[in-house]
């Protein structure tokens, strides 16, 4: 199986020191190499894990550590004590690492050789104590990171350690993110805003404004003969109404529609960019506000915000970055409407055009209708219902103004109840949890905003390890969450988060 992640690697560093001599520290350089192979063939871990010589002091340890920071193909590392290591040496290499951090604690055997265990058994085999001793330096040192317990052949850890590169994945995709805001936000609106200062020192990312007419002139220069192709890549992969196909009475807004999408895919891409905005209140000569082309270029793994929320394209581009190679996707998402029937209450996400193909397996409707705002032509969008999922997450990021805060719901998505013949947008229907009462007085006392991302692929587990990497705050809402427990854990962050900033 190839490797989602395979031009990056994780590299494997192993702990001891010279008091065992030559043949132990052989048997520690096998061993721990096997461990490494064990990862590495996992399927559960997309990414190549690369084993380093054994660390046995206090220089080679800040080396190794300083060459992770600088080599760009690194994700992170992992570390693993397998003799005992005096932690001590570690603090030096700890203190300088700026990449992700897995602690796994493991060791060789699964079983003990009970008849066979001697002193040079003992000697060989003390990651129990070994990484203990090692864990305290890092708790001592307030070392952000993921520890994952157990023996590598179970599947539980290869999964655990998946989730980790997953989430150093989106971390690492944030720092080489550029984002393009086309225009401002909407007007009045407060969750859309945010210090792009501070989500550049937090996120890594990149946050900057293009005037809108720039890309209205890389609409223009868009060639005739590049739109006719696309047009009929459109008319083949999806079922496109009549008076939008060739001949239509509506063709010309298709072939406008697939103008957009290439003159932002170009643009884009002319900047390195791999998340944007819009704002139908800032459209300029646009003729219609981007559906179509959103949504293609989300399932081709764009962050995108909605007018101008550009903290919702970060989210959006990190979950496809974390999801890749996995089944499902993520979209820009909104809370729109509910069905409050008692004991069967229903979300129902949607937005003005902008959701993401990559949440259903079906093939969309591509369909032409008046939008009611922006006053603008008609736009074209891609019409389905997401595919039912379980466990499933929602996560905004906001602007907390002395920190960024994620909130995260762990849901349920469900097909619609009903048919929706009269809703001509892409919609996700879920189940939150625990439940919609606890759930929504969860996300209100949260502030949680009320654009999201909504992960089908990668889950809740992923976006924790994200947000650990980050040092930015993470309050999740799922089936043991209770109103009271809730408040009181916002309560607590709210200190927390503060004294930990310092002066």
């Amino acid at each position: 199986m190839s490797k989602p992640y395979a031009d990056r690697e994780v590299w494997f560093f192993t702990g001891s020191q010279d008091l065992y001599g030559e043949e132990t520290l052989r048997q520690v350089a096998e061993q721990s190499q096997e461990v490494a192979r064990a990862l590495d063939a996992s399927d559960d871990v997309p990414v190549r894990v690369v084993w380093k010589p054994v660390l046995k002091d206090s220089g080679a340890i800040r080396r190794a550590m300083l060459d992770a920071n600088s080599d760009d193909k690194v994700l992170g590392v992992i570390t693993w004590m397998h003799t005992f290591s005096p932690a001590k040496m570690w603090i030096a290499g700890m203190d300088a690492l700026r990449k992700p951090l897995l602690h796994l604690h493991t060791q060789a055997n699964v079983e003990l050789p009970w008849a066979d265990i001697d002193f040079d058994f003992m000697n060989l085999n003390q990651a129990a104590h070994g990484d203990r001793e090692y864990g305290y330096v890092l708790a001592r040192l307030g070392v952000a990171r993921t520890t994952v317990v157990g023996h590598v052949s179970n599947p539980a850890v290869t999964r655990r350690v998946g989730t980790w590169v997953r989430g150093a994945a989106g971390w690492a995709a944030t720092h080489e993110l550029k984002l393009a805001r086309f225009g401002d936000n909407m007007r009045n609106v407060a969750v859309t805003e945010g210090d792009k200062t501070e989500a550049e020192l937090r996120f890594g990312v990149s946050v900057n404004t293009w005037g809108v007419n720039e890309l209205v002139a890389a609409v223009d220069a868009v060639a005739d003969s590049d739109v006719d192709a696309l047009v009929a890549e459109y008319e083949d992969l999806y079922d496109v109404v009549d008076e939008l196909r060739k001949g239509g009475d509506r063709h010309h807004s298709l072939r406008y529609a697939a103008r957009q999408e290439l003159a932002l895919e170009a643009f884009l891409g002319r900047l390195g960019a791999k998340a944007f905005t819009t704002n139908f209140e800032d459209l300029g000569a646009l003729r219609q506000l981007p559906g179509i082309a959103v949504q293609r270029l989300m399932a081709k793994g764009y962050g995108f915000g909605a007018e101008g929320d550009w903290k919702t394209a970060v989210l959006v581009r990190a979950a496809k970055v974390m999801g890749a190679g996995l089944p499902g996707g993520a979209s820009l998402m909104e809370d729109y409407t509910y069905d409050l029937t008692p004991g069967s209450e229903l979300i129902l996400g949607a937005h003005m055009l902008e959701i993401c193909p990559t949440l259903t397996t079906s093939k969309p409707r591509v369909e032409i209708h008046p939008l009611g705002i922006g006053g603008k032509e008609d736009p074209v969008r891609m019409v389905f219902d997401a595919d039912e999922v379980s466990g499933a997450v929602v996560v905004s990021l906001a602007d907390m103004r002395d920190r960024f805060r994620l909130t995260a719901n762990v849901v349920d998505v469900v097909p619609p109840p009903h048919d929706l013949p009269n809703l001509p947008v892409a919609r996700a229907v879920w189940k939150p949890r625990p439940d919609f009462t606890t759930s929504a007085e969860a996300w209100l006392t949260a502030g949680g905003a009320h654009h999201t991302v909504l992960s089908t692929g990668v889950g809740v587990e992923a976006f924790e390890v994200f947000a650990q990497i980050a040092g930015t705050e993470l309050l999740v809402i799922d089936e043991s969450t209770t109103r009271r427990g809730f408040a009181d854990q916002v309560r607590w962050n709210q200190v927390y988060y503060r004294l930990a900033q310092g002066l």
